[in-house]
């Protein structure tokens, strides 16, 4: 018996990478799946369902249930037709693991309009269209007395919480998806629901060409590691981890985010020439600025 044995899920942009491993080890956990690809470029581009396809033929081979779903996840009515799909499927839905995303990298001055606006959509948008439809869905189950144990996943990253240079858009969908899930955690504990963010450090084809890696390296960044964060977290046993950001997630462990809280505080003033002296104060006793202070940046 697995740890999610019997429970339906949903994996965005599960064709490849870590959402390939995410749908791989739910299934061998004896999860139900439904595989969502659009099966486009890393930058948005085109549409391809084979490689989706190709993770279903896997998890049946190996004896799983599982399904294709080619929704645009940013796409309102597509969503709400993937999440009707589990239900129609494998009878409901337990499980939303949001991991669809693209990069349109480029310095801030040099980014268009079209690379902030598809960036911005595919995930932030593509992470709350499904939220939203399997809320709902959620919720309608919860007040016919049948409340079910449910999960939402979803992906920002530590472009997003620390920053990193050429990733204006990307970081800035990343860091909402964080908010995001601190929100729609207290919303919706009301009705069984835990959400939870991680930030993945895998080597995938979105991040290779970022930075060459090899040896030990190369290994702990195999997206099995974090698939098995995902998959224990959308188990039973994980019913009370809620609202929580895990800012760094690979083979080198799972770190969880403690950021975004007070820190030393400068006295007010009226007078705009008396605020230098207990600001700087402040700001020396808060110790490093973690996107601009350090050597290096965080990858995707």
């Amino acid at each position: 018996m697995g740890i999610c044995e019997g429970r339906v899920a949903i994996v965005t942009g599960a064709g490849r990478g870590v959402g390939r491993a995410y749908a791989l080890k739910l299934a061998e956990e004896g999860a139900k799946v439904i595989v969502n690809d659009l099966g486009g470029t890393a930058s948005g581009v085109g549409a391809d369902l084979s490689p989706a396809q190709e993770v279903v033929e896997e998890i049946r081979k190996a004896g799983g249930e599982a399904a294709v779903n080619g929704a645009d996840v940013s796409d309102w009515e597509q969503a709400q037709g993937m999440i009707q799909q589990a239900i129609d499927t494998f009878g409901g839905l337990d499980i939303l693991v949001n991991n669809a995303g693209i990069l349109r990298d480029r310095m801030m001055v040099n980014m268009t309009e079209e690379d902030w606006d598809m960036v911005i959509k595919v995930h932030l948008k593509g992470t709350f269209a499904p939220c939203h439809h399997a809320a709902n869905y959620w919720r309608v189950e919860s007040k016919a007395g049948r409340q079910r144990d449910a999960r939402i996943i979803n992906t920002s990253s530590g472009s997003g919480l620390f920053g990193n240079i050429g990733q204006a858009n990307y970081g800035a969908a990343k860091a909402g998806i964080a908010s995001f899930t601190l929100i729609t955690a207290r919303e919706l504990s009301r009705i069984g629901v835990t959400v939870n963010a991680l930030a993945p450090r895998a080597q995938t084809r979105m991040t290779e060409s970022l930075r060459e890696v090899s040896g030990e390296m190369l290994e702990r960044r195999d997206p099995e590691w974090i698939a098995a964060l995902v998959a224990f977290l959308s188990s039973p046993a994980a019913s009370d981890i809620t609202g929580r950001i895990f800012a760094e997630v690979w083979g080198f462990g799972y770190t969880v985010g403690d950021g975004w809280k007070h820190g030393p505080r400068a006295a007010a003033s009226r007078d705009a020439k008396e605020v230098e002296g207990p600001l700087r104060h402040a700001l020396a006793a808060a110790g490093y600025n973690a996107g601009i202070e350090r050597d290096t940046f965080v990858n995707p």
